[in-house]
Order: C-alpha cells, then structure tokens, then sequence
C-alpha cells in the first residue's frame, strides 16, 4: 500500500521526536512518502496531487483545518469523476495533532495521538474502513460543521489572537464568544434559509450546519446541538433568530447541557436535508470545519452522501 503522510509542522500536540517515531510506525505497515506543509492550502495541494498519483492512503498529522484541506484535495483532484464515488480516491487516516481534532474524535479515534496512531495501524491491519457523506458549501467540503454568523466571527477573533502568539484554548474561545457577543448587532435579522419546494425562514441572526454530532468538544465534553446528525445522513441545522440575551443564555445552556435539544421561539432545527441556500442581506463571516474562509452574502449548502473512505 502507497500512502502520503501530510505533516503540519505546527501541530500542537506532536514534538519533532513524536513526529519520527509516527513515521517509522506507519513505515512498518505502509510505503510511506512525507511532505510537510508550508503554506495554507498546500495541504489540500498535497492530497490532491496523491490522489493524481493513484496512491491508496492519505494521511493527516495536524488540526480539524488540515483535515478539511486535505479532504478538500482529495475531492477535487479530477473533475471528471462524481463527487460520491468515493473508492475513486485514496482512503484518508487522521492523526489528530490539533487542539480539538473533532472530526477525528467523531470517528471514535482518541484524541492522543500516540493513541491515535496505534488504532489507524490496527485497523489498517484489519482493513478496517468505512464510507462517509460530507457537506459542501459552494465548493468548499467540510467534515462536520460549517457556520455563518457569530460562530464564524469567533473564529475568526481566535485566528487574529492566535497569529499575535495566543494558545487555541476554551478560554480563548470563551473569551472570543463573549466579546463577538457584546459586538453583535444581535437583533438585526441578516440570514434566510431557503428550501426547494418549502417557504423561505427568514429573520434569522446566525446559523450552524452539522455534517455529523457533535458540532465540538470543551475539552472532553461534546457539545451537541443537533445530536441526530451523522456521516450517514444529510444534513442538519440550527439557527437562531434574535441574539436576545434572555433566551440567547436558554438556548446556549441547553447545548451545553447535552441533556435537552435547543427549542424556543427563536430556535430553528431542521435534520437530514439534502440541500438548501443560505442568503445574507449584507456579507456575512462564514467557517468551515472551523476554519474562518471570509465573508459572503450567499451560499448553496449540500449534503454529499458516500463521498470518502476512511481509515477508523
């Protein structure tokens, strides 16, 4: 088996001893090349271009953002093949290397990766692999959640402070939650949600869609708004309408609470859709997996069902 290892050399949880002794394992399972990113975006170059080489295995050494490049190489890597014919392209292993590895952890891998690496090298002992579906936004894949609105602005405030030399932590996040929150114009209605063939949900503050549960972790805690999400279904949504503190601070108790699902007058939940549009009346910052991608006035969302093969 020819496999690619795609190391981002800023993963926090590896040292460069760490690095090597995940190398000479996967060496003794594989035939195994190693590229090392450098930029945002090579990621996605590398997989893409071993996907071209007819390699059978990807493998990720870094954060939930280098998972969703590679991923997105590996889905675009010959536009002539349909997005869900997954045994098309190389399976892809996830080492989690992050600080949340959430796509990792929904795949029932260890978030250590020490740990990690010895579940990947006993299931590809046992060809151990499954099929999963992905979401697409426009042209962007994600594993297991996109955003638009203050989740999107959040990361975003954690991406600036992590540049001027901040550690990705929940209090960093809380801290970036509380002040997008404070920054907010939380009564203005900037999104629609608009299915085919059903009335438009308009007045809508912000919107989260889960590819699968949970949406992320607080250390080792899921934190789950929509827990009947999955890789096997489509996809699943959560929006609210007016960023109102009363029922901002209900509806955000109850995701963290994983006991009882969000509901309320402000609370909008759909599950398994296919696809959907979302419209902005002015741009409006969007992630992926985490990831901040800018800002936009208009996405088309779907659901891409057996679109991956994956190594778990």
């Amino acid at each position: 088996m020819r496999a690619l290892l795609v190391v981002n050399p800023n993963a926090t949880t590896t040292t460069e001893r760490g690095r090597d002794i995940l190398v000479r394992a996967l060496r003794s399972q594989v035939n195994l090349d190693v590229a090392y990113t450098q930029r945002r975006g090579h990621a996605a170059d590398l997989a893409r271009e071993a996907a071209r080489e007819g390699l059978d295995l990807v493998v990720t050494l870094g954060g939930d953002g280098t998972v969703n490049e590679a991923v997105n190489g590996l889905m675009t890597f010959d536009s002539g093949p349909a997005p869900d014919r997954a045994q098309e392209r190389p399976a892809l292993a996830v080492v989690p290397g992050g600080s949340t590895n959430v796509f990792a952890r929904a795949l029932g891998l260890p978030s250590d990766w020490a740990e990690g690496t010895g579940a990947i090298l006993e299931a590809l002992r046992d060809r151990r692999e499954r099929i999963i579906g992905l979401g697409r936004a426009d042209d962007r894949y994600f594993t297991f959640c996109a955003g638009m609105g203050i989740d999107a602005e959040v990361v975003r405030r954690v991406d600036q402070a992590r540049h001027k030399g901040s550690t990705s932590t929940p209090w960093l996040y809380f801290r970036a939650t509380t002040a997008q929150f404070a920054a907010t114009n939380r009564r203005v209605p900037l999104l629609t949600l608009e299915l085919p063939g059903e009335p438009a949900q308009s007045g809508l503050t912000w919107m989260l869609v889960q590819n699968t549960a949970p949406w992320t972790y607080i250390g080792e805690r899921p934190v789950d708004p929509n827990p009947r999400a999955s890789f096997d279904t489509g996809l699943d949504v959560l929006g609210l309408r007016e960023l109102q503190v009363a029922s901002t601070v209900r509806t955000v108790t109850q995701i963290l609470s994983n006991r009882h699902e969000p509901k309320g007058k402000q609370v909008v939940r759909m599950h398994d859709l296919s696809g959907f549009t979302l419209t902005a009346a002015k741009p409006i910052a969007f992630q992926v997996d985490g990831e901040y991608l800018g800002e936009c006035d208009k996405l088309d969302f779907a659901s891409v069902p057996g679109a991956l093969r994956v190594v778990c």
